[in-house]
């Protein structure tokens, strides 16, 4: 090749050819996996396959759009190695994870569900359980709660405050160290996001049974930034 004509010419000449060949291949595949009839006419047949495409590139691009950002919060979890869900927490009745009203977002109870496993923390303080695995049930349900804005906001950066924290904790009545335990809440709030914005109000609650036998529950109040 001499000439960048020539190149040129080679190139669109490749591409005309390539590419409704592809699409063809594309459209086999497809119609063989049972994904889609398409029409009879190999014409038809490439542009039904350009359609389903431009879907799935835009379908692709919002789904990046709205994939939670690596903000300061977000490094720091990662420094911490504490890993949080990756999706709000599933309701187990009829409710929402959240509530957002004006810059004030209102969580639900979230329980002590690992991370790794998705397994639960079940258990009642003061018969079968320690205060400390207490402590690391009321941390499980604070890191969910991270889960939850995070899904909610697309970043923790955007928490402003944690406001109010309520623990309840599934205990005997003769237990009165629900305080200790819901600190595992607390304490990782003030890790993850410093005194300033983690520091909270908060009630613990000693409670005779909890949803699924679970060792606690814990709800919070946050201030949002505005957008």
């Amino acid at each position: 090749l001499t000439t960048r004509e020539e190149m040129a010419s080679v190139i669109s000449h490749l591409t005309s050819k390539f590419i409704p060949f592809l699409l063809l291949v594309l459209t086999i595949k497809l119609e063989n996996s049972g994904a889609f009839t398409p029409p009879s006419s190999t014409l038809s047949r490439q542009a039904f396959t350009i359609s389903r495409l431009s879907s799935f590139l835009e379908q692709s691009s919002q789904s990046e759009n709205s994939s939670p950002v690596m903000g300061k919060i977000e490094q720091r979890l990662a420094e911490l190695g504490i890993e949080i869900p990756s999706s709000a927490a599933s309701p187990k009745g009829n409710y929402v994870p959240a509530v957002r009203y004006g810059n004030i977002l209102h969580l639900c109870g979230h329980i002590p569900q690992r991370v790794a496993d998705k397994s639960l923390i079940t258990g009642k303080l003061g018969v079968d359980l320690s205060v400390e695995q207490g402590y690391e049930s009321a941390r499980t349900c604070a890191i969910n709660i991270l889960g939850t804005l995070q899904a909610e906001l697309g970043t923790l950066d955007k928490v402003e405050k944690i406001i109010k924290v309520v623990g309840f904790v599934n205990c005997s009545n003769d237990f009165d160290k629900q305080a200790n335990v819901i600190n595992g809440a607390s304490d990782l709030f003030g890790e993850v996001f410093g005194k300033e914005v983690g520091q909270h109000a908060r009630s613990a609650v000693g409670s005779n049974a909890l949803p699924l036998g679970i060792a606690t529950e814990v709800e919070c109040i946050v201030a949002v930034k505005e957008d």
